[in-house]
């Protein structure tokens, strides 16, 4: 049996007796949790107050005929001179990786794109392209798809799977109604495709549209890595909590797998893992790092971090699905919980996700003001609170299965 007691605010001493723990999950298979004492005591604080992703080879080039006739008078020295900077782009000319291996296709290509003002850099193989991306980070990739050796497909997906390549634009070259091309192309991530031949203005208007996309991916990427450096700030102001946001993220992926969820909502428990804490950068030291007790002025001043997370991540739209599990993992399901005393299931289902793999964490990892627990021993903790009507029962008992088949696996292992 498991007796609390609690000599400060917002952190709870929990006495564990001799008798085992495990006995009080015998019964978590069964439809119902069964084996719970009740217990009016909630001095744990598990509010959470305080714990805190054949087209054959031919050598015509890549215009239309009446473009080609003027081929030789755009190879021009005037090509290198003329424009510094493209319409609609700021200051630094964006950066063309042309790749194919005839070198007249090239040639044609980087005519062209020089003359709307592109910095265009050429590519002779598969392999050349590879090293050329990862050495200057081109803007955007016009990629021929049948080369011998390394394939365009094969240039296209290995930069798809690369973090730092995926978000550089790939418009394959392919012949006209070159159906299964096309379909491979998707397959591996291309972002656009043009015929051969091709025609000028469309090349021009979709290699701007790209770039432009691009770039405010670019934006929205850099934006969310601010995001995560803040919080991982935050963490490392309390020595105590330790890796607290990896092993989140770590759980989160493995729950929610678990449970079935979507790669999107898999990885917005995993972004939670970071992020959920975030809004502790607006409130006072005084109160953030404060040793003793804390006032209720002080759980005024600290309850205002969710909202104050949620509006640093409210204008980033790739945080849409993180934003509830920012404002609402304080929440219980009895409705006794912050900010808006959110009841059952009006709180949003990634939040209470979330808040039972945060408590899990906070319950078998040392603090100042108590031991690490073990899995069985944090586990009858939250069957209790369950009881106590704080915590979703059938999330509970999923929870709970979920963590006693992990605890198996360890063990068959040894």
């Amino acid at each position: 049996m498991i007796k609390r007691s609690s000599d400060r605010t917002g952190s709870t001493e929990h006495n564990v007796s001799a008798s085992d723990p495990s006995n009080k999950l015998n019964s978590i298979n069964s439809n119902h949790i069964l084996g719970l004492h009740e217990t009016k005591d909630n001095s744990l604080g598990l509010s959470k107050d305080n714990f805190m992703i054949a087209e054959s080879k031919q050598t015509t080039a890549w215009l239309i005929p009446s473009i080609n006739s003027d081929y030789d008078s755009l190879i021009s020295g005037t090509i290198q001179a003329q424009i510094s900077q493209v319409n609609g782009f700021d200051a630094e000319s964006p950066k063309i990786l042309v790749v194919d291996d005839h070198s007249a296709s090239r040639m044609t290509a980087v005519a062209l794109l020089g003359m709307e003002g592109y910095a265009v850099i050429e590519a002779d193989s598969g392999a050349a392209a590879i090293k050329l991306v990862r050495q200057q980070q081109p803007d955007l990739i016009l990629l021929d798809v049948m080369m011998p050796g390394m394939d365009g497909f094969e240039v296209c997906q290995l930069l798809k799977q690369d973090e730092q390549t995926r978000l550089i634009p790939v418009i394959f070259i392919t012949a006209l109604n070159d159906r299964r091309s096309r379909i491979r192309g998707i397959e591996v991530g291309a972002d656009d495709f043009l015929s051969k031949p091709f025609d000028r203005v469309e090349l021009v208007a979709r290699v701007k549209s790209l770039v432009q996309q691009k770039r405010l991916n670019e934006d929205l990427d850099h934006a969310a890595q601010v995001l995560f450096s803040i919080a991982s700030a935050i963490e490392s102001r309390d020595p105590n909590t330790g890796d607290h946001c990896e092993r989140l993220v770590s759980l989160g992926q493995a729950f929610g797998e678990y449970l079935n969820l979507s790669r999107y909502q898999i990885r917005d428990l995993m972004w939670g893992g970071y992020l959920h804490d975030i809004g502790k950068v607006g409130i006072p030291d005084a109160v953030l790092l404060k040793t003793g007790k804390l006032t209720p002025e002080d759980w005024v001043i600290m309850k205002q971090h969710v909202l104050i997370g949620e509006k640093i991540c409210q204008p980033l739209r790739s945080m849409q699905g993180v934003i509830p599990i920012i404002r609402h993992h304080h929440e219980r399901w009895d409705g006794s919980g912050y900010p808006d005393g959110l009841k059952e299931d009006e709180i949003p289902y990634l939040a209470q996700v979330f808040q039972i793999i945060d408590i899990y964490d906070a319950l078998t990892s040392e603090r100042p003001y108590k031991r690490a627990f073990t899995p069985e021993e944090a586990l009858c903790i939250m069957l209790d609170e369950t009881e106590s009507g704080w915590r979703n029962p059938k999330l509970m008992q999923q929870f709970a299965e979920f963590i006693l088949s992990r605890q198996k696996g360890v063990e068959s292992e040894a």
